[in-house]
């Protein structure tokens, strides 16, 4: 039989040590994590947050200076993968340069809209602009052409793959 004894300052002592590990739970759990809703380019502060509607799709392009089509060419539903391949992996590394980033995306049920850009300088083939949308903000995205041999950048032009 074993008999365990303990003064009041032992006690007090493992009390503070709980409620110490309660409150650092506690404020871990409820500090939000920060994900920026806008970011700045050169010249100005680019929103990618409060995309509810083609209007506001639109819109968020407009900032880039691409003027699209009235409507989408194409609205889909696209899981982004638990593993990426080495296609996401690259396409992942487009978006980080851009301020964007889709591995805290993963396992998420996401819209893509793809608009036709009408205002493209220097290429005369049909350009696409998609974007990846989650719960009403932007997530990702890419201006790319519709041709086989075509190109791929960010919404800028200057983004692009190495």
């Amino acid at each position: 039989m074993f008999i365990y004894s303990f003064k009041a300052s032992t006690i007090r002592f493992f009390a503070i040590i709980v409620l110490s590990v309660a409150a650092i739970i506690t404020l871990v759990a409820l500090i939000p994590k920060y994900e920026p809703t806008s970011v700045y380019t050169e010249n100005q502060k680019v929103n990618y947050s409060k995309i509810l509607t083609n209007e506001d799709r639109r819109n968020f392009l407009s900032q880039f200076g691409w003027q699209t089509a009235e409507a989408p060419v194409d609205e889909a539903e696209v899981k982004i993968p638990v593993k990426f391949d080495t296609v996401y992996e690259s396409y992942n590394t487009l978006q980080t340069k851009q301020g964007l980033n889709l591995e805290k995306y993963k396992n998420k049920d996401v819209t893509r809209y793809t608009y036709e850009i009408t205002n493209y300088s220097d290429y005369d083939g049909k350009v696409l602009a998609n974007i990846i949308v989650y719960k009403n903000k932007v997530i990702g995205g890419d201006i790319c052409s519709a041709d086989v041999n075509g190109f791929l950048h960010g919404f800028e032009k200057d983004v692009t793959l190495p």
